[in-house]
C-alpha cells in the first residue's frame, strides 16, 4: 500500500501525509535527544512508501541540515531524480527583525536554505509573518515572488496566516499555492472563513497539529489530567487547545468514539484522527511528525479506508456540541499576553539576523 498523492493545478504533486519535520529541532523533545540514525532510517521507509513529501523550516533548527543530509546519500543513487522527493521549508524572519527584511536578507536566508538542503531549487517555501501590525508583509511576499521567478523557489506558499491576510497578498499579485494551518478535532479555527476562502480560490490547505502532539492516541484513553506529563513543546500547546476546546471530559468522549470508529476500520485512533481532516474541504494533506521509524506503518494505514459519510457525520455532529478556539487561525498565538503567545518562539535566528 502507497501513500495517497495530491496533484495542484500546476502538476506539482505531493504526499497527502506530509513528513514533518518539526520534532527534530534541537530543544522539542523534553525527554532528551532523538535517535537520528533511527529517524533517517524512518525516512527510507516512508519513502519506499511513497511518503515523499517533506515539512521543515528555517526555524528549526537543525532539521534542514539533517534532511540534506538524507538527500545527499540519496544522490549517490545514479537513478535518483530531484522531483523524487519534494521539500516543503519555511520562510520565518524574527519578530525583532521584521521592520529590517529586504530583499537582500530574504534572499540570503532561501540561500542559506539551499544550502541546508543540498538542493538547486526549493519546492515550496511557507511564508510566515510574526505580526501583522508590522509594515513589510506584502513586501516581503513579493520578494519570495521574485525569487520565484529568478527560479529559486518553485512556489510560493503560506503558513498560520488568517483570511483577511491572505486575501491581502493574493489580491497584490502573490501566487500563492497552498496555505498551512493548523487543524483537528480541538482546533476548527480554519471553519470560520479560512476554509471557504481558500476552497474559492484555489489554494488548498495544508494541515498540521493533526494529532495534537499525540494526544489523539488510544495511550491517553481513560487518563486524567494530573496523570499527563508533556513530553514535547508540542504537547505542552496542544494542552492548552484541548483545555479549551472540548475540555477533558469531551477530550475523553471523544477518543471512546474514535476508538468505536477505529475498530469497525481496523485502525487506530490516530489514523481515523487524520483520515477526518484529510475528508474536509480545501484539504491537500496533512502534516504528520516523524521521530523514530516504530510509527511508519501507522502512517500507511491511514490510506487503508475511508471514513463513510454517517461516520463523518457522528464526528462533526460531537464536536459541534463544543466551542471553536477563538478569533481566526494563529490570532491567539500573535495576541500578546495570550498563554498561546508566551510559547511561542519568535526570533530563533537572533544572532543570524543581528
Amino acid at each position: 500500500m502507497q501513500a495517497e498523492k495530491y496533484t495542484f493545478s500546476d502538476n506539482y504533486r505531493i504526499s497527502r501525509v506530509l513528513n514533518g519535520c518539526w520534532q527534530l529541532s534541537l530543544g522539542h523533545s523534553l525527554n532528551g535527544p532523538l535517535d537520528f540514525a533511527d529517524v533517517k532510517k524512518a525516512f527510507y521507509q516512508l519513502r519506499e512508501r511513497g511518503f515523499t513529501t517533506f515539512d521543515c523550516a528555517d526555524i528549526y533548527t537543525g532539521a534542514e541540515e539533517f534532511i540534506g543530509s538524507f538527500i545527499s546519500e540519496l544522490k549517490q543513487d545514479p537513478d535518483f531524480r530531484e522531483e523524487d522527493i519534494q521539500i516543503h521549508t519555511k520562510y520565518v524572519p524574527d519578530l525583532e527583525y521584521l521592520s529590517k527584511v529586504d530583499y537582500g536578507f530574504t534572499r540570503s536566508i532561501i540561500e542559506r536554505s539551499l544550502q541546508r538542503l543540498n538542493k538547486k531549487q526549493l519546492d515550496v517555501v511557507q511564508f510566515h509573518w510574526w505580526d501583522y501590525e508590522v509594515d513589510g508583509m506584502v513586501a516581503t511576499a513579493s520578494y519570495l515572488q521574485q525569487l520565484k521567478e529568478e527560479g529559486l523557489i518553485g512556489h510560493v506558499s503560506v503558513t498560520n496566516f488568517d483570511t483577511e491576510h491572505l486575501r491581502m497578498l493574493v489580491d497584490a499579485g502573490i501566487e500563492i499555492t497552498s496555505c498551512q494551518a493548523q487543524y483537528s478535532f480541538f482546533d476548527r479555527r480554519v471553519e470560520k472563513g479560512l476554509q471557504a476562502y481558500c476552497l474559492a480560490n484555489d489554494i488548498p490547505l495544508i494541515c498540521y497539529g493533526t494529532l495534537a502532539g499525540g494526544f489523539l492516541s488510544s495511550r491517553y484513553l481513560g487518563k486524567q489530567r494530573e496523570e499527563i506529563t508533556p513530553e514535547t513543546r508540542s504537547q505542552v500547546k496542544y494542552l492548552q487547545v484541548i483545555e479549551d476546546s472540548l475540555g477533558w471530559s469531551g477530550y475523553q468522549q471523544l477518543l471512546k468514539l474514535l476508538e468505536e470508529i477505529a475498530e469497525h476500520h481496523g485502525v487506530a485512533i490516530s489514523q481515523v484522527a487524520t483520515r477526518f481532516v484529510l475528508q474536509q474541504q480545501a484539504v491537500a494533506a496533512a502534516v504528520i511528525g516523524v521521530r523514530n521509524s516504530r510509527h511508519v506503518d501507522d502512517n500507511v494505514r491511514i490510506f487503508s479506508f475511508s471514513l463513510t459519510e454517517e461516520e463523518l457525520n457522528r464526528l462533526r455532529e460531537f464536536v459541534d456540541r463544543y466551542p471553536i478556539l477563538p478569533g481566526e487561525p494563529f490570532e491567539l498565538e500573535r495576541t500578546i499576553g495570550s498563554k498561546y503567545r508566551n510559547i511561542m518562539h519568535m526570533n530563533i535566528n537572533e544572532e543570524e539576523q543581528a
